[in-house]
């Protein structure tokens, strides 16, 4: 059963975690353009687009930890500092991603659509940010699963 949490926690990962940060790393720029340019129409289709996929895939992403805590579970590792850590961390990414990133790109996206371009974005800096920090925290998280103190994997 372990091998099949694990699985499922290493496939949820990619599956959700993985669109999560591509989509939105590539929010700000395009929310660049459209606020900019005469590609405008296009360019609100494609953060109209970026923005559904965060949406989505941060909703599907709830099956990491919940097979996370099922591998973490069967192994007997629950207590671990390094997966303590990565529980912290992974909290924290999804409170970025559900109190700050998705908002803001809501916000953003209502602001296109009802008033059309704007001549300045700091908003597409901020979210560059926080996409920034959201992306490190998961990359940390990763680590920490991948070279955990006390492996028994020999690496």
């Amino acid at each position: 059963m372990t091998k099949l949490f694990l699985s499922l926690h290493v496939l949820a990962a990619i599956v959700t975690i993985g669109p999560v940060t591509v989509a939105a790393s590539m929010f700000p720029p395009a929310l660049r353009r459209a606020h900019h340019g005469p590609g405008a129409p296009d360019a609100l289709t494609t953060v109209r687009t970026l923005h559904r996929i965060c949406r989505v895939y941060a909703g599907v992403g709830i099956a990491v930890p919940v097979f996370g805590f099922a591998t973490a579970s069967s192994l007997g590792v629950l207590g671990s500092g390094w997966l303590t850590a990565s529980i912290i961390l992974t909290a924290a990414a999804a409170a970025v991603l559900a109190l700050m990133i998705l908002p803001t790109q809501d916000r953003e996206l209502t602001a296109l659509q009802d008033d059309g371009p704007r001549p300045d974005v700091p908003a597409a800096g901020r979210l560059a940010m926080l996409t920034g920090v959201f992306n490190l925290l998961w990359a940390t998280v990763t680590v920490l699963m991948i070279i955990r103190p006390g492996s028994t994997t020999g690496a």
